[in-house]
C-alpha cells in the first residue's frame, strides 16, 4: 500500500459505520486511522490491513479466527477490539482509540524512563500478557509501538493475534525481515519453532532495556547480524536497570525452559518494588495531531440517507416549476353539454304555458288529473246553469212570498244559497302552504303563533276548528267565509343560558341539559391560570335561544406542558434559572465524578432528559459533576484502610502485591493523578 494513498482513504465509510477521519500511524503491513463509529458515536482506531492481503485465504483465515480471539479478551491492559472487517481492497481491525500515544512515540522524542517508571510499564504488560497466556493467545509482536497508553497513562497492549496472522501469510517487511520486529524477537522465534507465552516476555524484557537506557540490546547494522547476536547469548541487564536488572536478566534467557513466564515476571518486579521510589507520571506522547480542516470538511453522516444533497434539490426545482395549475374548470363530455343546451320534447303540453315561463313535459299522470278536474269543473258549472234555468218558476214564487208573506222566509232562502266545502286538515304543514289550501276554498283564516318545545318555526301545529269526520261519519265542513285558526309554532321558548363561570366541564353540561340546551363542541386550549377541566368561556352568551339550542364550551387543559431544556453544560445555578423560567422546579442529586474533568462543577445528567415533555411544576433532578477523581495517597495505610479510602472517591483497590497483613508503601497510579471514575489502583505492600 503505497503511503500517497493514505489520503484516498479519508472520508470512506468501512462496514457501513467507521468512517475514516485522520491517520494516527503507518507501517509495512497498515495503516491506522482516526475514525467515527457513526451508529454509537464514538471515536474508534481501524487498522486497515494491505490490499494484498485480501486475496490470500491462508491469512483471511487465520485474521478471522485471531481478531474473534483477540475480541474476547478483557483485561485492563489489553487494547478492547470492537469489530472487524473485510473490503474489498483489504481486511480491518476496529480498536478502543487510545490518547495518550505509544512508548514508541515517548522513545522516539529522546525521552528515557526511570527504572521506577519502566517497572509500572514492565508490571502492567506482565499481567496482561499473563492474562491473554492463560486463554491461549501469544502476542509474538511485543514491541514499543504495541505498548499504547490512554490519557491517565494506564498501559495497553495493542496487536493481539495480528502478528500470527501475518506470519502465516508469509508477510515480510520491505528488508525482507519476517515479521515479529527482529530487533525485539526472541530466540525461539529467529530459529522458526513453535513459540509460546516466553517469547512475549523475552521482547518484554528487550523493551524495557531500550526503554531505560535507549539503546536495543543486541542491536546490528543489519537485520541478520541483530537476529543471529541474541540466538544462544544471554541478555544481559545494564545497570542504568537498577533492581530490575536481575529481573530483565532472568526474562532474557535464551533457552525459553530457562526463562520467567508472563505471571512469575510480573511477581519478581512487585517483589524488587519497595527497593524503588515512586515513579513519576510518564511524560506521554499525547494523540496524534490532525488535520483539522480536514476534519470539518467531513461533518455529517455519509451513511444517513435521509438527507437529499444540496445538488440534487437543485436539480428537481425546474422540472417542479413546469407543473402548474393554470385552469381549475372542468369541461363537460361533448354528447352531455349538447343534451343539457337543447332539450327535447316528446310529449304535447295540453295547455299554452304562461308568459315567461318555460313549458316543461308532463308525466301522463298529470295530465289525466288536469283533464278530471277541467271535467269536473265544467260539470259543476253546466249543473248550475241547469238549475238557474229551473229556478225561474221558484223566483217568482219568492217574490209573491217576499211582497206577501214577509221578509224572514225570504233570509232563510237567500242563506241557504252559500256554499260549503270540506275542512282540510292542514297541521304539520308551513303556515303559508296552509294558508293558501284554507283560502282555496273561500275560508277566512286566521293565525296565532305561539312557542311551543320541540317544534320548527312556522310549522302548523293546530287548527280550530279540527278537520275530521262528523258522528256520522261524514267530513266536516265549512261554509265559504268560515273562520279557520292556525296555531303556528315560533319554535322552542327563549331559554336564558345558564352562568357556566367555574363550572367543570360535566357540571357545565348538566346545568345546559337542565334548561334544556344540549351540549355542543366542547374546545380544550391550554391555559396557564385556569386549572385543567375547568370551563373558560361559552356560546351563546348572555341571550335566551330557543329551548334546545347547542352551546359550546371552551374548557382549559392546563397549562401547557414543557420541554426540558439542554441542561449538560450550565452550572447548577444557571440550570435552575432556566427551568424556573419555564415553570419547572430543580433538585441536585448527589455530585458524580466525570471521565471528563471538563465537566466539573456543571451538569451532566438530568432525569427527565433533555426534550423531555413534562408538566409545568414537574420536577427536573439534576447531576452535577465532580470531575475526575484524584488518587489519594493511602501510604501507610492497611489494604481494608486504603480501600475504604480509595472509595470515597469511586475508586475501586485493585492490585495487592506484598505480605498480607503489611502496609502500603507504593500505589499506582501515584497519588494525586486524576483518573477515570471507577478506575483501579495497584498497592504494593510491606
Amino acid at each position: 500500500m503505497a503511503s500517497t494513498r493514505i489520503a484516498d482513504h479519508l472520508g470512506r465509510v468501512l462496514g457501513g459505520r467507521y468512517r475514516l477521519l485522520a491517520p494516527i500511524g503507518t507501517g509495512a503491513s497498515a495503516h491506522v486511522f482516526l475514525a467515527d463509529d457513526v451508529r454509537l458515536r464514538r471515536r474508534v482506531a481501524v487498522k486497515i490491513l494491505h490490499p494484498a492481503l485480501a486475496d490470500d485465504e491462508a491469512f483471511l483465515r487465520r485474521f478471522r479466527a485471531e481478531a474473534r480471539a483477540a475480541a474476547a479478551l478483557n483485561h485492563p491492559h489489553v487494547m478492547a477490539v470492537f469489530d472487524w472487517g473485510e473490503e474489498a481492497d483489504g481486511p480491518y481491525l476496529v480498536s478502543e482509540y487510545l490518547g495518550g500515544g505509544s512508548l514508541r512515540a515517548v522513545l522516539d522524542r529522546g525521552r528515557r524512563l526511570s527504572p521506577s517508571q519502566a517497572l509500572m510499564v514492565g508490571l502492567e504488560a506482565g499481567k496482561a500478557l499473563a492474562y491473554a497466556h492463560g486463554r491461549g493467545l501469544v502476542h509474538r509482536d511485543i514491541k514499543p509501538a504495541n505498548l499504547l497508553f490512554d490519557e491517565e497513562g494506564r498501559l495497553r497492549i495493542a496487536d493481539f493475534g495480528l502478528a500470527r496472522a501475518l506470519a502465516e501469510a508469509a508477510w515480510t517487511e520491505p528488508v525482507g525481515a519476517v515479521l515479529g520486529t527482529a530487533r525485539y524477537a526472541s530466540p525461539e522465534q529467529v530459529k522458526g519453532v513453535p513459540v509460546d507465552g516466553k517469547a512475549d516476555v523475552y521482547s518484554l524484557a528487550v523493551v524495557l532495556v531500550e526503554a531505560v537506557t535507549g539503546r536495543v540490546p543486541f542491536a546490528a547494522e543489519t537485520t541478520v547480524a541483530t537476529l543471529v547476536g541474541r540466538l544462544d547469548t544471554p541478555l544481559e541487564a545494564p545497570p542504568e536497570l537498577g533492581p530490575l536488572g536481575p529481573v530483565v536478566a532472568r526474562a532474557g534467557r535464551p533457552d525459553p525452559t530457562e526463562r520467567l513466564d508472563a505471571m512469575s515476571f510480573a511477581a519478581a518486579l512487585q517483589a524488587v518494588a519497595p527497593e524503588l521510589p515512586a515513579p513519576e507520571p510518564l511524560a506521554l506522547a499525547g494523540p496524534a495531531t490532525f488535520d483539522l480542516n480536514h476534519l470539518a470538511a467531513l461533518e455529517g453522516d455519509p451513511t444517513d440517507l435521509g438527507n437529499v444533497p444540496k445538488a440534487v434539490a437543485q436539480e428537481k426545482q425546474p422540472f417542479e416549476a413546469d407543473v402548474t395549475v393554470t385552469d381549475m374548470s372542468v369541461a363537460a363530455p361533448p354528447d352531455e353539454a349538447v343534451t343539457r343546451a337543447t332539450p327535447t320534447v316528446t310529449e304535447t303540453i295540453d295547455e299554452p304555458a304562461p308568459t315567461g315561463v318555460i313549458a316543461r313535459p308532463e308525466s301522463g299522470s298529470r295530465r289525466a288529473a288536469r283533464r278530471a278536474e277541467r271535467a269536473e269543473v265544467t260539470a259543476v258549472l253546466t249543473s248550475r246553469k241547469g238549475a238557474r234555468r229551473r229556478r225561474w218558476p221558484w223566483v217568482v214564487l219568492l217574490m209573491v212570498a217576499l211582497l206577501g208573506g214577509g221578509g224572514a222566509g225570504a233570509y232563510l232562502l237567500i242563506g241557504e244559497q252559500v256554499p260549503s266545502h270540506p275542512l282540510p286538515d292542514v297541521t304539520q304543514r308551513d303556515r303559508a302552504t296552509a294558508e293558501g289550501a284554507l283560502r282555496a276554498v273561500r275560508f277566512e283564516v286566521a293565525v296565532e303563533e305561539q312557542f311551543i318545545d320541540a317544534t320548527v318555526p312556522g310549522i302548523v301545529t293546530d287548527q280550530r276548528p279540527k278537520a275530521g269526520v262528523d258522528g256520522k261519519g261524514r267530513p266536516i265542513a265549512l261554509k265559504e267565509g268560515d273562520r279557520v285558526t292556525l296555531i303556528v309554532s315560533k319554535g322552542p321558548p327563549p331559554t336564558p343560558i345558564p352562568d357556566l363561570t367555574d363550572l367543570t366541564e360535566a357540571k357545565a353540561k348538566a346545568e345546559i341539559e337542565k334548561v334544556g340546551h344540549v351540549l355542543g363542541d366542547v374546545e380544550k386550549p391550554y391555559d396557564e391560570t385556569v386549572a385543567a377541566g375547568v370551563v373558560m368561556d361559552w356560546a351563546p352568551k348572555g341571550t335566551s335561544p330557543p329551548k334546545g339550542a347547542k352551546v359550546s364550551l371552551k374548557v382549559s387543559a392546563g397549562p401547557a406542558p414543557r420541554t426540558v431544556p439542554t441542561l449538560a453544560g450550565r452550572t447548577y445555578e444557571s440550570a435552575v434559572a432556566a427551568l424556573e423560567a419555564i415553570g419547572l422546579r430543580a433538585a441536585r442529586a448527589p455530585d458524580q465524578y466525570n471521565a471528563d474533568d471538563d465537566t466539573k462543577g456543571k451538569v451532566v445528567i438530568a432525569s427527565p432528559t433533555q426534550g423531555a415533555t413534562v408538566k409545568r411544576g414537574d420536577v427536573i433532578t439534576m447531576t452535577v459533576s465532580a470531575g475526575r477523581p484524584e488518587v489519594p495517597s493511602v501510604n501507610g495505610l492497611t489494604v481494608a484502610e486504603a480501600e475504604a479510602k480509595l472509595a470515597t472517591v469511586g475508586l475501586k483497590l485493585d492490585g495487592k502485591y506484598g505480605p498480607t497483613g503489611g502496609k502500603v508503601f507504593l500505589s499506582t497510579p501515584i497519588p494525586g493523578t486524576k483518573v477515570t471514575p471507577g478506575s483501579s489502583v495497584d498497592v504494593f505492600i510491606l
